[in-house]
């Protein structure tokens, strides 16, 4: 029998950002919880309440990142993208992660630790800017680390406090079935993006190895019965690699699956990582990609990739410092000057190369 220890106003006052305004408010009671709520989230004094720091802010044109240390010295990356309706945080979930797709530097070490409620929530409240939209696809596999993200969501989406618009909310996921399933019935209504990637089992087997056990046709399934269930327009991520997924029988089989149907397939450009074994299609390929998916009635967009100059673009988070005290650790390791990355002797299960 589990016996839930009684949450303490010392526990409270430690970690606010932690606390969903019920969980205050039944130890605080309503009158101090909603002041503090007003201090954390709406004049923004309770930064003193932080347990995150901000260790680096890297700037890049429309597009800055922010590297996050945590209490326990492990490290995160937070990017905000400006744009002409507002700023766009994408924010991250675990320490590292166990996706491993092949295209990522997040996972190229594994995944190290979830991050909890207050961490998530912090990415956000400690923006030196301001946001009109947050996206779930930083560092981690959200869904993975599903009750202290859907209780930092509710956190941000209270009235009494940020009050976070829904509609400004997507969360980005490799599709585990079981968390999907899950999310479906939960009631926020938010906008959801699905890493495809493959329209075959082998291949989204090869681009995101360790999501092999889930069916390829059951996460179509998936986003179809979310699309139907929320009234929501599902986004497909499709990173588009050259002789990989870009074959006419790609295209046939992404419109069987989603031709008329209330689905957007966003084809990605990949972002130069530390993996030799992945080929850039041209601009060209892509644009005629593109075109093909319209031409057989699939509903289609491509996404201008931000900040890569700084290493913030899509699949470029990496976690630098962690492998820094990684390396430390490991004295035996040899390090290249370019990259600082451990080479040591475990082989890189993710260097694979199609051709």
């Amino acid at each position: 029998m589990n016996i839930q220890k009684e949450l303490t106003k010392e526990e409270i006052l430690r970690d606010p950002y932690n606390y969903t305004f019920e969980e205050m408010a039944t130890v605080l009671g309503e009158g101090q919880t909603s002041s503090l709520f007003s201090s954390l989230y709406k004049n923004k004094s309770g930064k003193k309440y932080a347990t995150l720091k901000v260790r680096e802010v890297l700037k890049g044109g429309d597009t800055n990142k922010y590297l996050y240390e945590l209490s326990d010295g492990k490290c995160i990356e937070t990017v905000c993208i400006k744009r002409r309706d507002g700023s766009t945080a994408c924010i991250s979930t675990e320490v590292g992660c166990p996706v491993g797709c092949i295209f990522c530097e997040s996972g190229r070490n594994g995944l190290i630790r979830n991050l909890t409620a207050s961490e998530i929530v912090q990415q956000v409240m400690m923006l030196d800017e301001k946001i009109n939209r947050i996206v779930v696809m930083g560092m981690g596999e959200p869904l993975f680390n599903y009750d202290n993200l859907i209780k930092a969501l509710h956190i941000l989406r209270d009235r009494r406090g940020l009050n976070f618009p829904t509609d400004g909310i997507t969360i980005s996921t490799a599709a585990p079935i079981p968390q999907l399933k899950k999310f479906r019935e939960e009631h926020m209504k938010l906008q959801l993006t699905i890493s495809l990637h493959a329209t075959t089992q082998e291949t989204r087997n090869k681009i995101m190895p360790n999501m092999s056990r889930y069916n390829i046709q059951d996460v179509v399934n998936q986003a179809l019965e979310y699309s139907a269930r929320h009234n929501r327009k599902v986004v497909m991520a499709y990173l588009l690699l050259q002789g990989v997924n870009d074959k006419p029988s790609d295209v046939h089989r992404l419109a069987k699956w989603f031709a008329g149907k209330n689905v957007m397939i966003n084809i990605l450009e990949y972002n130069k990582t530390s993996n030799i074994g992945i080929n850039k299609p041209t601009k060209e390929k892509m644009l005629d990609f593109k075109r093909r998916l319209e031409d057989a009635g699939v509903e289609v967009s491509m996404r201008i990739s931000h900040g890569g100059n700084i290493k913030a673009a899509c699949g470029q988070l990496a976690g630098r410092f962690n492998k820094k005290v990684a390396r430390e650790n490991k004295p035996t390791g040899k390090l290249n000057n370019k990259n600082k990355k451990v080479l040591g002797k475990t082989p890189n299960k993710n260097k694979k190369n199609f051709k």
